[in-house]
């Protein structure tokens, strides 16, 4: 149904890091950057467009697609060490679906960032 989505960001730089870090695992990777914007997503196809707005106030949830629950793992402690804060640690979420499994981070502008496997 999307073909992108964009972030309004306070700091390029410092999403772009958060960003580049946490969805790696994921299988997605920087595409481009520079003082007003980057963009992410899958190699040659970024999706992900992160815009510079020092009025940013975040407040918006994304949500990732992962091929596996490790995949997930891997996204939670890799955005953590980007900058990233916990919002919900990886594991189960039976109230969500009965093969729900997400890991949930704020980025550094205060969006609610999710990396979700269903399998």
């Amino acid at each position: 149904m999307y073909d992108h989505v964009g972030l309004k960001v306070k700091d390029v730089a410092a999403s772009a890091r958060f960003y580049k870090a946490a969805l790696a695992p994921l299988g997605h990777e920087l595409a481009s950057e520079n003082k007003d914007g980057a963009g992410l997503g899958p190699k040659g196809a970024p999706a992900l467009w992160l815009h510079r707005d020092a009025a940013a106030r975040g407040g918006v949830h994304v949500a990732f697609s992962a091929a596996e629950p490790a995949a997930v793992d891997r996204f939670h402690a890799a955005g953590l060490e980007a900058g990233g804060r916990d919002n919900g640690a990886p594991g189960p979420r039976k109230d969500y679906g009965p093969n729900y499994y997400a890991a949930f981070l704020i980025d550094p502008d205060g969006n609610n960032v999710e990396a979700v496997c269903l399998k």
